[in-house]
């Protein structure tokens, strides 16, 4: 179930339909008090020079600073915010669950409150969608890594980044960035795959290319966080590759498992030529074994694609 919310919106009286708009924007906060109103200010400002219909809905991930005062003050001065406060801590992939099920927009778009991306640039990548019907969703592809433990960060997420390459078939400049616009109608199938961590936009990110929606890629500067960065490298880099597999067993089991148990079967049917020539008519227990792990792991393959074609969200 999802988180209890409350929202403050005026703008809207009780049986009264709101009215669409061309963009959304959810903006998770979790103790940003510091900066969330500059970014804020940011974002309006570069959305109200394009023109376009938006709400950015600011939704404070139960902060422990005043995080939350500072978005209320804010939606005085920017009729566009709409202040969404959660009673309970539910994580990145919650509170983006959350506001793309809220959203007014044709488009979403995701973002963070934290200085790093340059969110004036958001409206173009609205635009990019917006000018080309083929595409479902754009991504800001960072150029530089500036987070903590680069050391480790850095070829950790090249490796998982080439493994999702490789079980997608296709190249993906930026697997986990966190600026990205799509459209709410496409993604609405796969929201409620989304996990509560930062996993989420790899969650999105390979739900669109494992249903051959187009994504799209924009080069953009990537900065430094303002204030303390809430990613562990060891869990959230399990998390990312544990995410990266179950997505691909989600929607192309076959490529995951299928390889596996060729190479097995294959090394079982070698091995049993070595058995016959050494010891006619006699296989060994290993021999055996490898038969049957891979026959095992190949009809749970085809079983899990039957399920998968069979799922009318396909």
């Amino acid at each position: 179930m999802d988180t209890e919310l409350v929202q403050d919106d005026a703008t809207t009286r009780p049986g009264e339909q709101p009215a669409p708009l061309d963009v959304t924007i959810v903006l998770p906060c979790f103790n940003e008090a510091a900066h969330v109103r500059a970014e804020l200010d940011r974002i309006c400002a570069a959305m109200d020079r394009a023109g376009y219909r938006y709400e950015v809905l600011a939704i404070d991930d139960a902060s422990t600073d005043a995080t939350l005062d500072v978005l209320h003050r804010a939606q005085l001065s920017l009729p566009q915010v709409q202040v969404v406060a959660l009673d309970r801590n539910g994580g990145a992939g919650t509170v983006r669950r959350l506001g793309s099920r809220m959203a007014r927009g044709e488009i979403v778009v995701w973002t963070d409150a934290d200085l790093t991306y340059p969110n004036e640039r958001i409206p173009e990548l609205v635009r990019r969608l917006r000018d080309d019907p083929a595409i479902d969703q754009v991504v800001g592809a960072r150029t530089s890594e500036q987070g903590s433990h680069r050391l480790l960060r850095i070829p950790a997420k090249w490796t998982i980044r080439k493994i999702a390459e490789w079980l997608v078939g296709q190249r993906i400049p930026d697997l986990n960035s966190g600026l990205r616009a799509f459209r709410r109608g496409v993604a609405a199938p796969y929201l409620r795959l989304l996990p509560p961590g930062f996993s989420c936009v790899t969650t999105i990110t390979l739900a669109f290319l494992s249903n051959q929606h187009a994504i799209a890629y924009v080069p953009i500067d990537y900065a430094k966080r303002a204030g303390r960065s809430k990613f562990r490298f060891v869990s959230d880099a399990y998390r990312y590759l544990l995410q990266v597999l179950r997505m691909v067993m989600y929607f192309n089991p076959l490529k995951a498992l299928m390889p596996l148990a060729l190479v097995l079967l294959g090394a079982g049917a070698a091995k049993s030529v070595v058995d016959v020539a050494l010891h006619p008519l006699r296989l060994a227990t290993n021999t055996v074994m490898l038969f049957l792990t891979g026959l095992i792991i190949a009809s749970m393959a085809l079983l899990a694609d039957l399920i998968v074609r069979s799922r009318p969200d396909l």
